[in-house]
C-alpha cells in the first residue's frame, strides 16, 4: 500500500524548506578579527603590567626578610633563606585599626632611616626602569619598610622597669612566649633584665592614631625601644602602616600562616 504525502504531514521532511532557494548564496560566518602577534603582545604585556601594579599598591605584595629581628617567627639571616612573606594592604582600610599582637610591615619614621640609602642606579634611566619593577613588584620599594609586631596601641601605656615581671601594658604583663629564647644577645644586668628581654624602658604613652612596635628577636630588634627621643617617642603612626603580615610564601618548607597573637589577653 503506498503511502500519500499530506502537505503538512509531520513525518515528511519539507524539501523545499530544507534547501536553500536556487541562485541564494548561505550566510557567511563573521570572521574573527585578528591581529599580528607583535601588536597583541605588547598589549598582553600592559595589560598585565597594569593589572600587577594595582594589586602590588592596592591590595598586597611579597616582601623579603632582611634580618634577624623578628625571629623565630620570621626567619631572615645572613647564610640562610630569609623569608618571603605576603603583606595584606586592606587589612587597615577605613576604620580597622592594628590590634597588640598583629606583625605589620611599616615605613620608618625620619630617626629610623638615619642609616637607610637607596637602592636606586643613579643613572637615570635604570632608576625609571629600577621604579618600574618596583611598581609591578619584581624590585623592592625604595623606602625604608620594616617588621615588627605590635605591643601597644594609642592611648596604652608601655614600659619595663626594674622589678617588672615583664613588658607591661597598663600596668599588665604582656605574654611574650612567642619571643627568642634564649637571648642571642647578654644583657646588662645595670641597664636591663631578662624579665624586660633587654634594657628598661619607659613608661610611654602611645599617641592616637600610632603604635608601639617590637621585634621578637627582643635582644636584637632595632624597634621603638631604639628610637624613644625622636619626635614620636619610638611610636609609628598608623598612617605609615603598609599592611599586616599574612603568611610566609617562601621558601616552600617555611609556607604557612603568621598569626596575630592575643599578647595582652
Amino acid at each position: 500500500m503506498t503511502h500519500r504525502q499530506e502537505p503538512n504531514d509531520p513525518n515528511v521532511p519539507n524539501e523545499a524548506a530544507a534547501q536553500p532557494e536556487q541562485g541564494a548564496s548561505p550566510k557567511k560566518k563573521k570572521e574573527k578579527k585578528t591581529y599580528p602577534w607583535w601588536v597583541e603582545m605588547p598589549i598582553i604585556i600592559l595589560v598585565t603590567m597594569l593589572v600587577l601594579g594595582a594589586f602590588n599598591n592596592f591590595v598586597g605584595r611579597m616582601y623579603l626578610i632582611p634580618s634577624e629581628s623578628m625571629e623565630p617567627t620570621l626567619h631572615g639571616c645572613v647564610g640562610c633563606t630569609p623569608d618571603r612573606i605576603f603583606v595584606n594592604k586592606l587589612a587597615y582600610r577605613g576604620d580597622k585599626m592594628p590590634d597588640p599582637g598583629d606583625v605589620v610591615v611599616f615605613v620608618g619614621t625620619e630617626s629610623w632611616n638615619e642609616e637607610y640609602t637607596s637602592r636606586r642606579s643613579t643613572n637615570g634611566v635604570v632608576r625609571g626602569l629600577q621604579n618600574l619593577g618596583a611598581t609591578i613588584g619584581i624590585v623592592a620599594p625604595d623606602e625604608n619598610t620594616l617588621v615588627k609586631r605590635v605591643i601597644a596601641t594609642g592611648g596604652q601605656t608601655v614600659q619595663c622597669q626594674e622589678g617588672d615581671p615583664g613588658i607591661m601594658v597598663n600596668g599588665k604583663k604582656v605574654d611574650d612566649s612567642y619571643t627568642m629564647n634564649p637571648p642571642v644577645n647578654p644583657i646588662d644586668p645595670t641597664t636591663g633584665s631578662k624579665e624586660c628581654q633587654g634594657d628598661y624602658f619607659g613608661p610611654v604613652t602611645v599617641p592616637d592614631d600610632a603604635v608601639w612596635v617590637m621585634g621578637d628577636n627582643r635582644t636584637n630588634s632595632l624597634d621603638s625601644r631604639a628610637h624613644m627621643g625622636d619626635e614620636h617617642q619610638g611610636t609609628i603612626p598608623v598612617e605609615n602602616i603598609v599592611g599586616e603580615v599574612e603568611s610566609i610564601l617562601l621558601p616552600f618548607s617555611r609556607i604557612g600562616g603568621v598569626d596575630s597573637l592575643p599578647i595582652q589577653g
